[in-house]
């Protein structure tokens, strides 16, 4: 590994930032968190640094979506979960998050709150532009050290992930250290004929992976789902009326492309699920109206992506099937977890939806490997060195230099 680790260094007595990601699922009309796995998998990074000053940094959700709120129950869950007092303020870089920071004691936790409060954390940059946003400059002055744990954020090039790695010493926490390891040793012995299954919303990302997957031979069956999977049936033009979704035209372009360019390899739903009046109804493809909002795949997408799961060597999939949030949506979602728990395949699980789903269904330990990543580890096994790493690569060389 070409990454320094917490077993590096002496970290006692210091004041360390700690970019973790604690984006969870949440409820879109309580405002309840739904999962807390990756909070929990904090935990053992912070253990690791029970002799220090500790000021945990995270985001949770994108401006403008349901799930962009504050950091506060987030702080309550980790006290719960840590059994300890977790300081928490309601600020990023101001006056009370400097404050706050100047007053932490060796042993004590500050979370701060969502760091896309602050404009910059919304907008990608160089690693060396990255360094001299107020983000970094005003906080890095009150920091001896930077520990990068936030694998599922680690294909953004945002302050927080490459920023501070520039000016200050850094190293990777548990969550990456184990991450990597892990993935590298199961690609190794990763079998053919290689199955993805794509869904959830982040259309872009999905679409600029999915070519470099095939490309370097990740993914020799693609099988969409989700918001993507409408995307796919959009540009194969089985459903005629717009979805209305952002950059629609580009996107529905992307996809249309990659069917044309790989014609064997993409699999799309054949009926699905809407809701009609509060209801479930499902349809055949072939059926779909104008106005009808697809959430859910229907059984005989879910008996036909079955087979094709059965008989895979590896199977990686990303991204819920459907809105799993909802009772009469979770089917999809279910079935294909439960298809790809009981397949004889290496499997791979990833993102924060998928392993809260498959937590409830308790099947987790028939998954090879489970990770909260979602667009880092899609783009991680295409073989692209992800912004976050390469801060930490860039770090360990600065770092052996001077020791």
């Amino acid at each position: 590994m070409k990454i320094l680790t917490l077993d590096d260094f002496d970290l006692k007595g210091k004041t360390v930032f700690v970019r973790m990601d604690m984006n969870c699922p949440i409820d879109p009309e309580t405002g309840e968190i739904l999962g807390t796995k990756r909070i929990e998998e904090t935990i053992e990074t912070l253990e690791s640094l029970k002799n220090s000053k500790v000021v945990v940094a995270s985001h949770q959700g994108r401006v403008g979506n349901n799930e962009y709120t504050g950091m506060s129950k987030h702080a309550k869950v980790l006290e719960k979960l840590m059994g300890r007092e977790i300081k928490y303020v309601e600020d990023t870089i101001g006056e009370a998050a400097q404050n706050a920071i100047k007053n932490l004691q060796d042993g004590e936790i500050l979370l701060l709150d969502n760091l896309r409060l602050c404009a910059e954390e919304n907008y990608e940059f160089t690693p060396e532009n990255a360094a001299k946003t107020m983000m970094v400059t005003r906080l890095s002055k009150l920091f001896d050290f930077c520990v990068l744990d936030s694998f599922p954020s680690a294909h953004r090039s945002h302050p927080s992930i490459v920023g501070f790695a520039q000016v200050l010493p850094s190293c990777a926490g548990r969550i990456v250290e184990r991450e990597i390891r892990n993935l590298d040793k199961i690609m190794t012995v990763a079998k053919s004929p290689h199955i993805v299954i794509l869904g959830g919303s982040k259309i872009p990302d999905r679409l600029e992976a999915i070519k470099a997957l095939i490309q370097n031979g990740r993914a020799d069956h693609i099988l969409v789902t989700g918001l993507i999977g409408n995307v796919f049936l959009r540009a194969q033009a089985r459903i005629k009326s717009p979805l209305e979704i952002k950059n629609e035209d580009e996107v529905v372009a992307k996809a249309h492309s990659l069917i044309g360019d790989y014609p064997d390899v993409f699999a799309t739903p054949v009926d699905i699920a809407i809701d009609k009046d509060g209801e479930r109804v499902e349809m055949d493809v072939r059926e779909i109206s104008k106005g009808d909002k697809i959430f859910d795949l229907g059984p005989k997408t879910i008996e036909y992506y079955s087979k094709l799961i059965s008989g895979a060597g590896t199977v990686f999939i990303s991204g819920p099937a459907g809105f799993f949030e909802k009772e009469h949506f979770k089917y999809g979602t279910k079935e294909i977890l439960k298809a790809v728990a009981n397949s004889m395949a290496t499997t791979i699980v990833s993102g924060g939806h998928l392993t809260t789903a498959l937590k409830q269904q308790g099947l987790a330990d028939k998954i090879n490997h489970i990770s909260t990543a979602g667009g880092a580890l899609v783009l991680y096994l295409t073989g692209e060195k992800l912004p976050m790493m390469k801060a930490l690569e860039d770090s360990a060389i600065k770092y052996r230099s001077k020791g």
